[in-house]
């Protein structure tokens, strides 16, 4: 699990391909310190496995093919930077929100504008996605736990809007107009939006919330 607060902006040293698979070197630097194989790391938000650890910070992951196809990992190549959280601890402070690391869909970016001195972000996502998407949740954008500034459903668009110290710290602040970004949508929404539709649907259900809601307006 993490938190969605980018812990470094790291550069991918060397990509290898095989049949079905990519094996990714990065150079983690400190945050390379006391790494375990097998440990879990969010790589522009994607939880990956460490496979081998080597000198200097050099940290290897394997990508299978599902995540290759489901996210931006696909496209990396040596000397593009990436986002990297490790794993938090019981106890750490959670200052994005709680992400598994599990991407939901990508997001297009299509308009980028300055808002002062806020960098104004606007994705297109997937209705199907979307509709877990709501004014002021949280959402994960490759990695960094963010909040959401609008939302314009009939356009299927979302917006988020970047301080200078997340331009600085993460790979939002080098996006350019195309860029597909990782999109992890809020657990919690997730559950009650799906919850909500399902009771809508059942008319018993239906009927049963309408008439406590008229009971206890009438008191």
């Amino acid at each position: 699990m993490f938190t969605g607060i980018v812990q470094g902006l790291v550069a991918v040293v060397g990509v290898e391909e095989d049949e079905n698979l990519s094996r990714i070197e990065l150079n983690m630097d400190d945050l390379a310190s006391d790494i375990e194989l097998g440990a879990s790391v969010a790589v522009n938000g994607t939880c990956l496995t460490v496979t081998q650890v080597g000198d200097d910070g050099a940290v290897r992951f394997d990508i299978i093919k599902e995540t290759l196809d489901t996210t931006n990992l696909g496209v990396l190549r040596a000397g593009a930077r990436v986002n990297v959280e490790r794993s938090f601890k019981v106890g750490d402070e959670v200052g994005g929100h709680i992400v598994s690391g599990h991407v939901t869909a990508t997001a297009t970016l299509c308009d980028l504008r300055a808002e002062g001195h806020d960098r104004v972000l606007t994705f297109k996502l997937a209705d199907e996605w979307l509709r877990f998407v709501l004014h002021k949740g949280y959402i994960g954008v490759d990695g960094a736990s963010v909040t959401v500034s609008s939302v314009d459903r009939a356009a299927g668009t979302f917006s988020i809007s970047l301080i200078p110290e997340t331009i600085e710290r993460t790979t939002l602040g080098r996006l350019a107009i195309g860029d597909r970004v990782n999109v992890e949508v809020d657990s919690q929404t997730q559950t009650i939006v799906e919850t909500i539709e399902r009771v809508m649907q059942d008319p018993q259900m239906r009927n049963a919330m309408l008439q406590q809601a008229t009971a206890g307006t009438s008191h």
